[in-house]
């Protein structure tokens, strides 16, 4: 019989889809607030893989990814989740989001995203959330999976999670 051990802090990122830099600046602000500095930002990388948002934000959609400084319980990700999903809210324009926020942790072993959607490979955590891993580390970098979102298997996303993972091994 395995012994249960205390589960160790992770790091909170957050993929932030948006159109205008107004946008990414109030909720940016807002996920500050509630989860203190960030400790990197990305580079804006267009965000073209699909075109899965474009009814409701429109044509010419960017991506940043976000990773907090202070480590969180991976058990709070379903929480995280929901409030994210209220802060896409709050900044929406008659029903239509004008921002979309990805939370999910990444840890030594693995880059895990929270959905509101159940599949195949995804896990049900709590409250209506669910999350897969997204992308897992083998070797010296992340890697994707079959079921890996077309624009998370890009060189560009990925290299961004290593330099987070490097971020977070300083700190684990």
């Amino acid at each position: 019989m395995g012994k249960v051990r205390c589960v160790k802090p992770v790091k909170l990122i957050t993929g932030l889809i948006f159109k205008s830099e107004a946008s990414l600046e109030k909720a940016q602000s807002h996920l500050i607030a509630k989860f203190g500095r960030i400790d990197f930002k990305s580079e804006v990388i267009p965000f073209d893989q699909t075109d899965y948002y474009k009814a409701e934000m429109g044509f010419g959609l960017k991506r940043v990814f976000l990773s907090f400084y202070k480590l969180i319980n991976p058990a709070r990700l379903p929480a995280i989740k929901r409030l994210t999903n209220n802060i896409e809210v709050k900044f929406s324009l008659r029903g239509n989001r004008l921002i979309n926020i990805d939370p999910g942790y990444l840890d030594l072993a693995k880059v895990v995203l929270a959905s509101t959607k159940d599949y195949c490979h995804r896990l049900y955590l709590d409250k209506g959330i669910f999350a897969e891993i997204t992308l897992s580390f083998r070797g010296n970098s992340f890697k994707p999976w079959e079921w890996t979102y077309p624009d998370y298997k890009k060189t560009e996303y990925i290299a961004v999670f290593n330099k987070i993972r490097q971020l977070y091994l300083k700190q684990a």
